[in-house]
């Protein structure tokens, strides 16, 4: 019809924005699952049960909530971008937090099975309700059309869902596009980790072909946790019933936002994949029981590039975000809009607040158990001394007695009380190793003769390991090398390179007359006193520092 001059303009909406707000937007079969089951939440009702057919390729979703008349099914269920919030009101008649806001997340239903038939009823009333097969509205969209008619529901899929059914809604999806191929057992992990509030809260439940999702189904996760942080004293069954064994924890306080939370570590990143799948279970954001944000850490460039980063995972829940009449949530609803001044302010102090705090008491633990910890934490220890740690822990656990032994606590004791002494004789040795072979080298590249008595030393030592190895039964070759400057020890090999004036003058052979008693000690596996560590720790710098000056300014003096 040609519109006249003064009639007044208006908008007409093609059904092709079905695909732009929904159809298209939500990109996995648990996507659909989550906004089902936030449905039913907002139906006040107190259960959902999920029924999986993969021979016949279907689902079913089913709750016992409210339900709809064939008027709230029209208006509400039917129109696009309609929002239980429209009239001012945030929270459901039992007083639950809406989940849903923009209208829209319906849509999501659409995305991943051919046809999809709803029924619901009031209490004790008709059903009311339609089915959507997705090729007809394919065809109407291409018609560029703006209405689009259900098709009647086929009633035998709902006869044996329908008993004892009083009230409520019940979703049937038929010929699920690519096929349901996701296990049970992952979705029944998956649900209880995403759909908190059906742990959290008593008067929700979920079932999955009616077996109860409860925090039992996280058990594996919960077995190979290794460290707790709970944050604000959250309540949470999974901390309660699952983790009671962990090896450490602790309550964080945040007191500059008002969030409730825990995070957890693994004992090794791999345990942080879902069966067999290439989901990874992360630090994730929670609003209204909602998940809102896989995986905070990837907002923390600055921390999810550390090693603890891939042992960390945990839930935080910061409602606030749904406070105000701010929407900050994007179109799939599966993030932050980007941006956002008040989730990044929360992204800000957690980051400061908490994960300062948690990176550094995990480097504590993980030492504490004897297990590598955080290499940037250089305060606590040095690369150099982890590194040792290591490989005397690695060492020590070849001497450990196994179980059964009637002396393992005992042995175990001796071992751990050699622990300490095995890390600093070994950087100890490696020191003295490293030092003595590359002023060798360097005296041999540089040519600098022996003295007569460095000859005499050396005819000594060779005298000695001559009737050492007949008293031995020894014939072979023990040194690798069988140059006179191998038998030199620090001292010999320092009063060729750097002799000095001891009384006018720093040299390496002054340090090394010091270092001798000390190193001879550590090279026979003897126990050093706490001052003599530390006075061979200076000492040693000192010939570092003599040793890096030689070898870097190719300096030969032998001033005496």
């Amino acid at each position: 019809m040609n519109k006249q001059a003064n009639d007044p303009f208006s908008f007409n909406i093609s059904l092709s924005v079905l695909n732009h707000l929904g159809r298209n937007l939500y990109r996995s079969f648990v996507t659909v699952l989550g906004e089902a089951i936030s449905n039913s939440w907002d139906a006040d009702a107190k259960n959902v049960w999920i029924y999986i057919d993969k021979e016949n390729n279907s689902f079913v979703i089913k709750d016992d909530g409210v339900g709809m008349s064939k008027e709230d099914f029209q208006n509400k269920f039917l129109k696009v971008g309609y929002s239980k919030r429209s009239d001012g009101k945030n929270n459901s008649p039992k007083g639950r937090s809406y989940i849903g806001r923009k209208g829209i997340g319906k849509l999501a239903l659409l995305s991943c099975a051919e046809k999809i038939s709803v029924i619901s009823r009031l209490n004790n009333s008709e059903y009311v309700g339609g089915c959507i097969d997705n090729s007809n509205l394919d065809k109407a969209i291409s018609e560029d059309s703006n209405e689009y008619e259900l098709g009647t529901i086929n009633f035998s899929n709902f006869y044996s869902l329908k008993e004892n059914h009083t009230q409520g809604t019940i979703i049937y999806f038929d010929e699920i596009h690519e096929g349901i191929k996701n296990s049970l057992d992952y979705l029944k992990k998956i649900i209880a980790l995403y759909f908190r509030f059906s742990l959290l809260d008593n008067s929700f439940n979920i079932f999955l072909n009616d077996e109860k999702i409860t925090e039992t189904c996280l058990k594996e996760l919960a077995e190979k946790t290794e460290f707790l942080w709970n944050i604000n004293t959250l309540q949470d069954p999974y901390i309660k019933n699952e983790l009671t064994e962990k090896k450490e924890d602790n309550l964080l306080i945040l007191s500059e936002i008002d969030v409730k939370g825990f995070i957890a570590t693994v004992e090794k990143p791999r345990y942080l994949k879902v069966i067999n799948s290439e989901e990874k279970v992360g630090i994730d954001l929670f609003v209204n029981g909602r998940l809102r944000e896989k995986n905070i850490l990837k907002h923390m460039p600055g921390f999810s590039t550390r090693i603890i980063a891939s042992y960390l995972y945990g839930q935080i829940h910061y409602n606030d975000l749904d406070g105000d009449k701010i929407d900050r949530f994007t179109s799939s609803r599966e993030s932050i809009v980007s941006g956002d001044k008040k989730y990044e302010k929360f992204l800000e102090i957690f980051s400061k607040k908490i994960l300062g705090k948690i990176s550094d008491e995990w480097d504590e633990w993980r030492l504490k158990h004897k297990k590598e910890g955080d290499p940037e934490n250089i305060v606590r220890l040095s690369l150099k001394e982890r590194k040792v740690k290591t490989l005397v822990e690695e060492i020590s656990k070849e001497f450990s007695p196994p179980k059964s032994s009637e002396n393992k606590e005992k042995v175990d004791g001796w071992i751990d009380g050699l622990e300490e002494d095995a890390r600093f004789n070994v950087s100890s040795y490696l020191d003295c190793f490293m030092s003595e072979n590359l002023i060798r080298k360097y005296i041999q590249e540089q040519s600098v003769p022996l003295t007569t008595e460095a000859q005499s030393t050396i005819d000594q030592y060779k005298t000695n390991e001559t009737d050492n190895k007949n008293c031995g039964n020894i014939s072979i070759d023990i040194m690798e090398y069988q140059e006179d400057m191998n038998y030199l020890s620090m001292d010999g090999v320092a009063n060729l390179l750097d002799k000095k004036d001891h009384a006018k003058f720093a040299s390496l052979s002054r340090s090394a007359k010091e270092y001798k008693p000390m190193r001879n000690a550590v090279a026979h596996t003897a126990r050093l006193t706490q001052v003599a560590k530390d006075r061979l720790n200076l000492v040693y710098e000192n010939i570092k520092g003599r040793i890096k000056t030689l070898l870097f300014n190719n300096e030969v003096d032998n001033e005496t």
